[in-house]
């Protein structure tokens, strides 16, 4: 039974995931314009906390699959969501300290599998529905990968006879549009993984008769976003700024534009999708249309490696806070 003060600790959890998220997850559409110095900064954190708060507030379908495909609302009780959002926030927290660029999508996700199992059992969980929500995850970053390199490859053949010095100035002006783009894009997708936990707190707790996104959910997670971006996650941007291979201007606007065409397609659609991953596979991919050789494809290894753990390990780690709970219940 959902008392109030339950319900008020489960939409706390999930304004502190989305913060989180926030900071966790600014590499994502700031790193490379950054790392060009297409960008200050204090500037890049500014612009990409500001478009997260606005692409936030720009659709709730990706809040309604998370709400509804993976857990049935009626299985849903107060404790599995608490242990599946302090999943979520353990991998979270433990992948920022060590600048790994593993995903918050995974981890909730994954949180969510962890609790429900936890609480009722494997059957618990709507397979068919996770499949879904998996394939979504998994197709993301194989078309930014591909994506990627596809634009790259347009922009060397449009370009190939310009002189690269300006070619690069005119790209590093253009790098501030692009991060607005992947900014906002970011936001109109994970902040509504948050919305749809909340929505579906209130909707098992009878505070709202059928499953929608109140508008101060969506105002409540949009800032939380925004104030997380803003406080910064420079361990990954280190990560995803310099460490796959040396980025110039035209292949920051190219990784960025391809990023946020295909994370505001997945929102359009309503598929969650991990920003993290497509950001980091299309940066692969634009490196790899310039120079194969180029990319450094251990740390490639060892996002792809996080990209499988996650899920798993949030699961983990939701299940263990469940049990604990229940120790000292």
């Amino acid at each position: 039974m959902f008392s109030l003060a339950m319900i008020i600790l489960v939409i706390l959890l999930a304004l502190l995931f989305d913060f989180i998220n926030g900071f966790h997850d600014t590499a994502n559409a700031i790193a490379t314009s950054v790392s060009t110095k297409a960008l200050s900064p204090r500037t890049a954190i500014m612009i990409a906390a500001t478009l997260n708060f606005v692409g936030a507030l720009s659709g709730t379908a990706v809040a309604a699959t998370i709400g509804k495909s993976i857990v049935a609302p009626d299985l849903v009780t107060p404790l599995v969501l608490i242990t599946a959002l302090m999943g979520a926030i353990f991998w979270n927290l433990f992948t920022w300290y060590f600048g790994i660029p593993s995903s918050s999508s995974h981890a909730l996700i994954g949180g969510l599998v962890g609790g429900a199992i936890a609480g009722f059992g494997i059957y618990a969980v709507n397979w068919q529905g996770f499949v879904k929500i998996f394939s979504g995850l998994i197709l993301a970053p194989i078309l930014g990968l591909v994506a990627g390199s596809m634009v790259m490859t347009l922009l060397f053949w449009i370009f190939k006879k310009a002189s690269p010095a300006r070619t690069n100035n005119k790209f590093r002006k253009l790098q501030i549009l692009s991060a607005c783009m992947a900014s906002f894009a970011h936001g109109s997708n994970d902040a509504q993984k948050s919305m749809g936990i909340i929505s579906l707190t209130l909707l098992s707790g009878g505070l709202i008769s059928s499953f929608h996104v109140p508008i101060w959910v969506m105002l409540a997670c949009a800032l939380a976003m925004a104030m997380g971006t803003a406080v910064g996650g420079w361990r990954i941007i280190r990560t995803m700024g310099g460490k796959i291979f040396r980025i110039e201007p035209i292949n920051g606007f190219a990784a960025d534009f391809t990023s946020a065409a295909v994370i505001y397609s997945a929102s359009l659609l309503g598929a969650p999708v991990s920003t993290t991953h497509v950001v980091s596979s299309a940066i692969m991919g634009v490196g790899a249309a310039k120079r194969l050789k180029g990319v450094r494809w251990n740390i490639a290894r060892q996002i792809l490696i996080a990209w499988f753990v996650t899920i798993p390990s949030a699961a983990l780690a939701a299940m263990l806070v469940y049990k604990l709970i229940k120790i000292f219940l």
